[in-house]
Order: C-alpha cells, then structure tokens, then sequence
C-alpha cells in the first residue's frame, strides 16, 4: 500500500484522507447497496462521475485496500470490483448517514424502503447486510 501523507493524526481527518472527496464514498455506497461491481455499472451512476475521476477514486481505494480489481468471470475485456472486509467495516456509517439525510433530504424511493429497514432495527439491518456482502466475497473467491 502506498504511504499516504496525512494531514495530521486526527482519525477522522486520515479516514478523510481515503473516502472523503466527493466521489469515493459513492463508489462503495454502490457496491454496498446496488450491486454495482464494473467500471461500466459506476459509469452509469445518476452523479455521472467522469471517467478519469472514476479510474482515479478506484485506483485509490484499491491502494487503500478497500476494494480488489479481479478478472471478470464472464468477460476478460471487463474488471470485477470487490469490496474488501476494511469497506465492508463502513456498513454502519453509510446506514447512519442515509438516516440523518432522510431528516433534511428528499429521499427516493427505493432508498427509502432500504432506510425504512434500517430504521425499524438498525442493528439488524446492519448486522445483515454485512454477512451478505462477506458471504458475496465468499462466492466471488470460489468464481474467479
């Protein structure tokens, strides 16, 4: 892993350092909850993120060992995005930050079925969603 040059020793300030900009965190946020895992599927993200930023925010959370580039099972012309235990471990924080944004945001539909969810036993949900993206790295190790 590269040595990242952090701005001062604050945990939040070096955990800024890895997802904070503005596109990083919608990356996992689509692996995490669409089942978005190619280059193709982010590209298609309603932020439209440009196609350099989006090879550079992989590139970063691959370094970071968040995510793992590995050969599409199905296409060799195509990359598989994975996410890794450390970007599964961030679960909690995208749940809390999608409960305090349906406080002041308008929510869409299908987000909000995934927060109503949430909601009703957050600990649960949670505890959930991360077995079923561990057990889909699970499946992904015996494919590829």
């Amino acid at each position: 892993m590269k040595e990242l040059k952090k701005r001062s020793i604050c945990p939040l300030s070096g955990s800024l350092d890895i997802f904070g900009d503005k596109w990083s965190l919608l990356i996992i946020r689509d692996l995490i909850f669409f089942n978005k895992n190619t280059y193709g599927d982010f590209l298609k993200s309603d932020e439209k993120i440009a196609t350099n930023i989006l090879a550079s925010r992989l590139q970063n959370l691959e370094e970071n060992e968040l995510i793992l580039k590995l050969e599409h099972p199905e296409s060799k012309a195509k990359v598989l995005y994975q996410l890794t235990p450390k970007a599964i471990d961030l679960v909690p924080v995208l749940v809390e930050v999608y409960l305090w944004s349906e406080k002041y945001f308008e929510i869409p539909t299908e987000i909000k079925t995934m927060i109503k969810s949430a909601r009703k036993n957050k600990d649960e949900y949670i505890k959930s969603k991360m077995k079923e993206l561990k057990k889909d790295i699970q499946v992904q190790k015996i494919v590829t």
